[in-house]
């Protein structure tokens, strides 16, 4: 009777452990297919925040209207990419490799990859929410502490290549 009963019980648990394993896979293959959406190539056609601040975003020194229409390119197989901003007027041309990553489906995190540096050497990023998300476009929301406030700053990214 104790055998039955422990056996019983190892095949409830072993139940247990493979229903959790399915929809942990589950979740995990409907996030990389979000993720998998933001592969190719996005160019920014809006920047949006309040007019009151001046935002120069991710360290470039550029103003944050340098990135309308600056072109980004995203692989999620290789959780790599890079932006490029077109320069003219104030506006410097920079191209930056960077590496990403998608986490929990909504949170669109990376870091810049200078030249001669492995990622994992890099360990400061920037993480953004991902909104609005369809086949061909997106945003990505961030949220920028100054003086004791938080100032949104909106990047709408419209695809103009690769799906």
């Amino acid at each position: 009777m104790k055998k039955l009963l422990l056996a019983g019980m190892l095949g409830t648990s072993l139940f247990a452990v493979s229903c959790s394993s399915v929809k942990k896979a589950e979740t995990s293959q409907n996030q990389r297919s979000e993720y998998l959406k933001l592969k190719g190539d996005w160019q920014i056609v809006s920047v949006d925040y309040e007019k009151g601040y001046k935002i120069k975003p991710f360290d470039e020194g550029a103003d944050a209207q340098c990135f309308v229409g600056s072109h980004w390119r995203l692989i999620p197989n290789n959780y790599s990419g890079a932006y490029t901003l077109n320069g003219g007027g104030a506006c410097p041309a920079v191209t930056q490799p960077i590496k990403f990553e998608v986490k929990n489906g909504d949170t669109f995190m990376f870091k810049k990859i200078a030249a001669g540096t492995k990622a994992k050497q890099n360990t400061a990023g920037y993480s953004l929410m991902i909104t609005n998300q369809s086949t061909d476009q997106f945003s990505l929301v961030q949220d920028v502490p100054f003086d004791g406030n938080t100032v949104k700053v909106v990047y709408n990214f419209q695809r103009t290549g690769i799906k």
